[in-house]
């Protein structure tokens, strides 16, 4: 085969020519090339760290993989991912017990702690309404939400929503639930980008649209 026609082959067909790893490896690869992030470029480069680094890297990270899977578990009250039920910020006598950020997903509730500057609470919704996805008011939170602000002691409830159609439609939803209950309704300031999602956003503009919240009209 002329050296042009092999190499010409050989990007037609790429998987005939990975034989470098085992069938261990590879599998390790392609997992780590399904995270976020990620690729097959950028997975490939830490498989070959954590092989070259087996006991600095790879065996603390299989410790803390273990540990995290015995005891992975939701928060009951708010929906979040931690180790413990209630989870660490519901637990923390030091939160404000009066205040409640309502976010779509667990990154929204990680990205506003990165902030500091929320004080209070959380509740996860697990996604936001969307007629085009099929997801309905039954398939979030919402109703977990008006019963645990229903039960009194909130003063506030922050609608923190991505700055999405959908996410503004599910904030509008929830107000809608909450009228006429004794709390006081706010939403972060419309500096945030439109089409923009809180994980994505650095901590500056989260700050300032946590400091810019305002009334729900």
């Amino acid at each position: 085969m002329r050296p042009h026609a092999a190499v010409a082959f050989a990007r037609a067909t790429p998987y005939l020519f990975h034989t470098m790893a085992s069938p261990e490896l590879d599998a390790l690869t392609q997992a780590l090339a399904r995270l976020p992030g990620l690729g097959p470029r950028s997975a490939r480069r830490a498989v070959l760290h954590l092989m070259k680094r087996r006991e600095a890297a790879l065996v603390p990270l299989l410790a803390a993989l273990e540990a995290v899977d015995r005891r992975l578990t939701e928060c009951a009250t708010c929906g979040n991912i931690d180790t413990s039920d209630p989870c660490g910020v519901c637990a923390d006598p030091r939160r404000d017990q009066r205040a409640i950020a309502v976010v779509e997903e667990v990154s929204d509730l990680w990205a506003l702690e990165r902030s500091r500057l929320f004080p209070g609470r959380f509740h996860v919704l697990g996604g936001r309404l969307s007629a085009l996805d099929g997801v309905r008011p039954e398939d979030l939170t919402i109703d977990r939400l008006v019963t645990r602000v229903a039960a009194g002691g909130i003063d506030e409830v922050v609608l923190a929503m991505n700055a999405t159609l959908e996410g503004q439609t599910t904030a509008h939803y929830i107000a809608d639930r909450l009228e006429g209950l004794p709390v006081r309704l706010t939403q972060l300031a419309h500096g945030l980008p439109v089409g923009g999602e809180l994980d994505w956003l650095d901590d500056g503009t989260l700050a300032q649209a946590l400091r810019a919240r305002r009334p729900v009209s």
